[in-house]
């Protein structure tokens, strides 16, 4: 398992908590996802899935990926 923080942009409420953790959720291979206004925690399997498609799920749901 690999741990990654993530720093989200765009979020205001905890209704932007709950739609980024779903999608987090909904990836196959995310252990744990700890969502707060502007940051993610997630623990995942790297051979099911890549950082990469982690961002996209958040971009997906509406939010930016902040560097």
């Amino acid at each position: 398992m690999k741990e990654t923080a993530i720093t989200i942009g765009g979020m205001s409420c905890g209704h932007c908590v709950k739609r980024v953790k779903k999608a987090l959720e909904a990836l196959a291979g995310i252990s744990k996802a700890d969502v707060t206004i502007g940051k993610a925690v997630i623990s995942y399997d790297e051979a099911k899935l890549s950082e990469n498609e982690i961002n996209k799920a958040i971009e997906n749901a509406g939010y930016q990926i902040l560097k």
